[in-house]
């Protein structure tokens, strides 16, 4: 290990602490039983963390290739974070999928919960809502009065869930939680005060949004091309033309729908529409599942199958990361995610769905591209193996280096190699996977459309409003004739895209990207070019911005 690596390995020594829920999220012990610093102040140290290693980084010449690649990582990575800290974006966002608060209740998720010292941890990150809470909307009120300020809709949108994590007669998180743990004596009445302290906090943070900070909330949800440009880069990694962008969203959708009207006739007979392909499916006892339980359980045996028949094919995985584990979150807001295992695997990557409100039968045909796209080879995979890699990563590349567009990019990518494997090869599967894919190329025409207010191409493929400016309105009726989801998951999906520019279409530009990336290699290398050790050298650079990828890539 070189000066590049101590100075990452330190990065996260530092960070760690201040970022207690962080670290429970990438498996750092010693800090379950704590809360971030939520107040301004809070904000600055690790904004200052960040200048700080920026500073002492640019001095440090790389010795090796690998420390070559690290660098560019960290610059490129901590330089965003600092430009978007700058630009008031960081400390002022709060929408329906990312701020403190959700933070703060998803760390739970993958806390220990056997044993007293894992229940008193629990109970103290409880009692630390409140105080936590009161400094979050500290830092949320100085932001505003700086002109920082989410968009309104979206902390109204974050008032409701609250509401429905702390109703005793919806979610009801937090006593939930407590009811579900071992505890007795002191411990049993820390803990049960503690869970209706957090219940309190989060319902009182709610109405704090909706009565003090929503006067402050901007009008428009459109962020205007400064902030989209900012976002966009952050998720990505890389710069990108975004009207070119744009224009390849309609010409890539419209490209989508071809072979899903092809497939459809597979289904259906010759001539049928896709949404006559959907109904057959939808109709099949084989392809209904009739719980979330059940479906749980053929996500479960789904990755199993997937992990034991590409390792030592198409992929070699460590046996560390032949494990994944598919769980239902216990909230109901409809996100489907992933999280990494911890740093020595104690604790299993796994897939998390968060099943809506009244949801009861699933089908498996939407989904079985989902799991590969959390699992193996998508999520998992790569983040597993990127952690696995000790003897050639650092641990700021190993536990906190992501990117979206590369992460969500390679996943999008590994359902479409998974089409290519035959993996897909059952219509009803492969059309799953195809309408998954038209979504992600409806959200690069629509979030890119919406928060830049551009004009609706006059000749777009789908004579759709042509030559209006786009409007969240028309965002939604674009998705709703484009995309075959229920209403409720898909209104969530337009809330979140309207409340977190850029980061939805970082998943088709990612893979885009890594498309080009591969052909690339084969140009390059020609004859001698290996699918499998071309998968094998990218995954094992860990995760780094797309832009920082291609230059790597082209040095192997």
């Amino acid at each position: 290990m070189g000066q590049i690596d101590d100075l990452a390995n330190r990065y996260v020594d530092e960070w760690a602490p201040l970022n207690p829920t962080g670290a429970t999220f990438i498996g750092v012990p010693g800090f379950d039983a704590q809360l971030d610093d939520l107040s301004p102040e809070g904000f600055e140290a690790q904004a200052e963390l960040a200048r700080r290693t920026l500073t002492e980084l640019d001095l440090i010449e790389p010795a090796t290739e690998r420390e070559n690649v690290a660098k560019d990582a960290m610059q490129e990575r901590l330089g965003l974070d600092l430009t978007r800290y700058d630009a008031g974006d960081i400390a002022s966002e709060i929408n329906v999928i990312t701020s403190a608060v959700h933070g703060m209740r998803m760390t739970f998720d993958l806390m220990p919960v056997q044993g007293e010292e894992a229940v008193a941890n629990i109970s103290a990150r409880l009692g630390g809502f409140p105080h936590a809470l009161r400094q979050y909307r500290r830092t949320l009120l100085d932001e505003a009065a700086k002109g920082n300020a989410s968009a309104r809709i979206q902390m109204i949108e974050v008032a409701e869930q609250c509401a429905t994590w702390t109703d005793p007669a919806r979610d009801n998180f937090f006593h939930g939680l407590a009811d579900g743990l071992e505890a007795t004596g002191l411990l049993q009445t820390e803990l049960t005060r503690n869970a209706a302290a957090a219940t309190a906090a989060v319902a009182e943070f709610g109405q704090f949004l909706l009565t003090e900070l929503s006067p402050y909330g901007r009008d428009k949800e459109a962020a205007g091309p400064e902030r989209y440009d900012r976002a966009s880069q952050y998720f990505l990694g890389a710069r990108i033309d975004q009207h070119e962008t744009y224009a390849w969203g309609f010409e890539e959708l419209a490209r989508l729908e071809r072979e899903m009207r092809a497939t459809a006739a597979q289904i259906a007979g010759p001539g049928a529409t896709v949404d006559e392909a959907v109904a057959l499916l939808d109709a099949d006892p084989a392809r209904r599942i009739p719980s979330k339980e059940a479906f749980r359980d053929w996500m479960q045996a789904t990755a199993d199958k997937a992990i034991s028949e590409l390792n030592g094919t198409h992929f070699d995985i460590p046996p560390a990361v032949r494990t994944v584990e598919a769980c239902l979150a216990p909230t109901s807001d409809g996100g489907i995610y992933y999280t990494a295992p911890s740093e020595d695997f104690s604790r299993p990557g796994r897939m998390w769905w968060a099943v809506p409100e009244g949801q009861t039968e699933f089908s498996t045909w939407r989904e079985t591209s989902t799991v590969y796209h959390e699992g193996v080879p998508g999520h998992h995979l790569q983040i597993g193996q990127t952690i696995h890699e000790a003897d050639t990563l650092n641990r700021w590349q190993r536990l906190l280096c992501w990117s979206s567009g590369h992460g969500e990019g390679w996943a999008l990518y590994a359902e479409r190699l998974m089409d290519d494997l035959g993996y897909l090869a059952d219509p009803g599967d492969r059309l799953g996977m195809l309408d998954a894919q038209a979504l992600r190329a409806t959200r690069v025409i629509v979030d890119i459309g919406m928060h830049l207010e551009l004009e609706i191409p006059r000749d777009n493929p789908f004579a759709f409003h042509p030559g209006a400016r786009w409007t969240p309105q028309l965002g939604w009726d674009f998705l709703r004739q484009h995309c075959r989801m229920q209403e409720d998951v898909l209104r969530f999906e337009w809330k979140r895209y309207l409340g977190w520019p850029g980061q939805a279409p970082s998943y088709k530009v990612g893979e885009r990207i890594w498309l080009q990336a591969r052909d690339d290699a084969k140009a390059r290398k020609g004859p001698t070019f290996n699918l499998k050790d071309f998968h094998r050298d990218a995954l094992n650079l860990g995760s780094l911005g797309l832009d920082p990828l291609r230059k790597a890539l082209a040095r192997l």
